[in-house]
């Protein structure tokens, strides 16, 4: 191993060298670090913002969730695809991260579900990928400098070169990758034909948990009426999605920016001034959060695993959580005094954040000291009324769920359907099902 740093106003470059077997590859960072490592899956390039995640089990699941897409998917667990992959995990049509990095990609599975081999997988599927590298000394690059544009070339052997096109990427703020995960297309559910509660799934790169959940949650409630789920895409317009006589709207998970989106913030600002119900996960937390007048901001490195702690602050009950997002709202946007310990925060209203107090908690790593002894609680600066901050991350303070006081909204920043788990967040479907009831119940 050999490793370089020069860190007085240069180029910090670290390069770890290759395994001695399998064909010689390169990932690449934009501040120029470089890991030598061998290629596996397809043998090619990709190119794409590069981010961690800290999950053991679940790498199918990772690879298929549509909110990935554009990135390039480190794991931190050393030894991926000791199961295989089979034909009932998968959260989408196809794989959908741009490449994949991790310690040691197993060749051989050991599960009696496996209907082929990680590797095999990602061959099939045209996935470049790279192995035999440090990913904590990865991650930990990754958790001091912040996700950045990278790529994965077994092509390419001058680092230089391969830096030059990583440059010439593009990042994620800004673009609309959402086009390129949603499905696009209208997508009429099957629970039953005579089906009178029917719920739209705006799809913004939805995992195929969503629509799972929501109707095995629906299954097990006291009902009279059977529920379907209508999947339609995210840039469709109000009259289209109301066509469907909805009794409920959830937005869905996606890849990066939520801010192009003006389409889908602008349909779900509709739907809460007509008082439809709507609520959203992940990207569409964030879409909820814009359409009620907020702001977001890019954070240092996301939350990708999982594993995350969560505090629903009602109860002051701890979830753990799984999380895949880069993107974050403001609290301070929608009138609320607190700061998340991130680097890349910077807030909408200064004047509410105490900063002495901040940089004092930031310093010590906690997050106890902070914590709010009673609700946190704003208003949107569009009119629509107060908002509960109902959870919040115990890792570094993130906005992690809001809710209106006198609308029937709701949303997270993590996965309740969480494929392949934790599943202690999966009552957020009975609380947005429970204000479908009540909207049914009137209509």
């Amino acid at each position: 191993m050999r490793t370089v740093n020069e860190t007085m106003g240069e180029r910090n470059e670290t390069v770890i060298e290759a395994a001695d077997s399998g064909p010689p590859a390169l990932l690449v960072l934009e501040d120029g670090t470089t890991f030598a490592g061998r290629g596996v899956g397809h043998p090619g390039e990709a190119f794409g913002e590069v981010v961690f995640n800290t999950s053991m089990t679940g790498y199918q699941e990772v690879l298929t969730d549509p909110s990935y897409r554009g990135q390039i998917v480190v794991m931190t667990y050393p030894e991926i695809g000791i199961y295989g992959v089979n034909d009932d995990d998968d959260e989408s049509d196809d794989i959908q991260v741009a490449g994949f990095v991790v310690h040691h990609a197993v060749a051989a599975p050991s599960s009696h579900r496996a209907t082929g081999s990680l590797v095999g997988h990602l061959a099939d599927r045209e996935v470049p990928a790279i192995e035999g590298i440090d990913t904590r000394a990865l991650a930990r690059h990754l958790r001091s400098c912040g996700a950045m544009r990278g790529a994965i070339s077994s092509l390419e052997s001058d680092p230089q070169c391969l830096l030059g096109r990583v440059l010439d990427h593009p990042s994620l703020v800004g673009r609309d990758l959402a086009r390129e995960a949603a499905s696009g297309q209208i997508e009429p559910g099957a629970s039953s034909p005579d089906a009178t509660v029917r719920i739209v799934l705006v799809d913004g790169g939805a995992k195929a948990g969503i629509s799972r959940s929501l109707l095995e949650h629906a299954a097990h409630r006291e009902r009279s009426a059977p529920i379907d789920v209508i999947r339609v895409g995210y840039d469709t317009p109000l009259e289209e999605v109301l066509a469907w006589t909805p009794c409920g709207v959830i937005v869905s998970n996606g890849p990066g920016d939520p801010a192009p989106l003006v389409s889908t913030i602008d349909l779900v600002r509709s739907l809460l001034e007509r008082r439809i119900p709507v609520a959203g996960i992940c990207l569409g937390h964030q879409i909820l959060g814009l359409a009620l007048g907020a702001t977001t901001y890019k954070m240092r490195f996301g939350h990708r695993g999982s594993n995350h702690p969560v505090l629903h602050h009602a109860s002051g009950r701890v979830m753990v959580t799984s999380q895949n997002h880069g993107f974050a709202i403001d609290p301070t946007s929608l009138g609320v005094a607190w700061a998340p310990l991130d680097a890349a925060f910077v807030a909408t209203r200064a004047e509410l954040v105490d900063s002495a107090a901040a940089a004092g908690a930031a310093a010590t790593g906690t997050m106890a000291e902070r914590l709010p002894d009673e609700p946190l609680v704003g208003a949107s600066p569009l009119g629509f009324g107060a908002i509960e901050i109902t959870h919040l991350s115990l890792n570094d303070g993130t906005l992690e769920g809001l809710r209106l006081v006198d609308r029937p909204a709701l949303s997270v920043q993590f996965h309740p359907e969480a494929s392949p788990g934790p599943h202690d967040a999966a009552g957020f479907f009975d609380e947005f099902l429970a204000d479908v009831e009540a909207h049914h119940a009137q209509a």
